[in-house]
């Protein structure tokens, strides 16, 4: 292991995960980088001055936003091929959720050196605490704001998933957990809340139970949803077959299919698209 202090720091943009709430997570050698850096970019230089005061850091900060990133990345990428520069987000490793993920592309396409600075992510915190195999999880980032393109956005993504991870307001958690039910046939979910603050939550359930749990809520929040057997637990055949005999019963299709991805575990948009037109 190599001591930050005794590390070589050569010019180059370097990506600094940062505390996603409990400024003791930042680590010796993020600590060191911001140090040595003489620019941070930052999605809010707010909370980037925070964490250079808390790290003893005199550097000057660039605010790098959505709306910015095209006009700022040439200053920044100068600048790194000077000296060290850091790109830090609100909150965990940057470029999941956040724009610097252009910065970063800019700095590789004009030659100029790249460093992970690894720590927090409430991606992978979550997770860990889940208690669902993570392997072959899908990270959605924030989901669509209306029902329709969120049930579709869960739905394919469940298809080739075996978790899916992504992050929401509290104001809409409660219907958002909803959509999930109805339309991954009420999975199991992990709501973690306010990871590594103060009141720091995580909670598993089937997601209808959870909507309820959470209709009123506040804080921070990522959502992990074991998709696994969401397509698995039903064959093709059974579905086809089902479908086919509520539509000769005279059953609504929209309804059938609500029924057959409750009883089969199949997202409701593949048993619809078992009924014959």
């Amino acid at each position: 292991m190599t001591d930050a202090s005794e590390q070589r720091w050569p010019p180059g943009l370097y990506v600094v995960a940062t505390p996603i709430g409990n400024l003791a997570d930042l680590s010796p050698r993020a600590a060191e980088c911001l140090r040595r850096a003489t620019v941070v970019a930052a999605e809010d230089t707010r909370t980037a001055g925070v964490l250079l005061k808390h790290s003893g850091s005199t550097a000057r900060t660039l605010s790098l936003t959505e709306h910015n990133v095209t006009q700022r990345a040439p200053e920044i990428v100068a600048a790194s091929r000077e000296g060290v520069v850091a790109l830090v987000s609100d909150a965990g490793t940057p470029v999941v959720a956040d724009p610097g993920g252009r910065l970063v592309a800019a700095a590789h396409e004009a030659g100029v050196p790249v460093f992970a600075v690894a720590g927090p992510s409430a991606l992978t915190a979550v997770l860990s605490v889940s208690g669902f195999e993570g392997s072959d999880a899908h990270f959605l980032g924030f989901l669509p704001r209306g029902r329709a393109e969120r049930r579709t956005r869960l739905q394919q993504a469940a298809a080739t998933a075996g978790v899916l991870v992504f992050f929401e307001s509290p104001n809409r958690l409660a219907e958002t957990l909803g959509d999930v039910a109805d339309a991954l046939a009420d999975p199991p979910v992990a709501v973690s809340r306010e990871i590594t603050k103060l009141h720091e939550e995580t909670v598993r359930g089937r997601a209808s139970e959870l909507a309820a749990r959470f209709a009123n809520t506040r804080g921070e929040i990522t959502v992990a949803v074991d998709v696994s057997a969401v397509g698995r637990d039903g064959t093709s055949d059974e579905v086809a077959e089902f479908m086919a005999a509520m539509q000769r019963a005279g059953a609504r299709r929209s309804g059938a299919a609500a029924e057959a991805a409750r009883r089969f575990g199949v997202a409701k948009s593949v048993a619809y698209e078992q009924w014959e037109e």
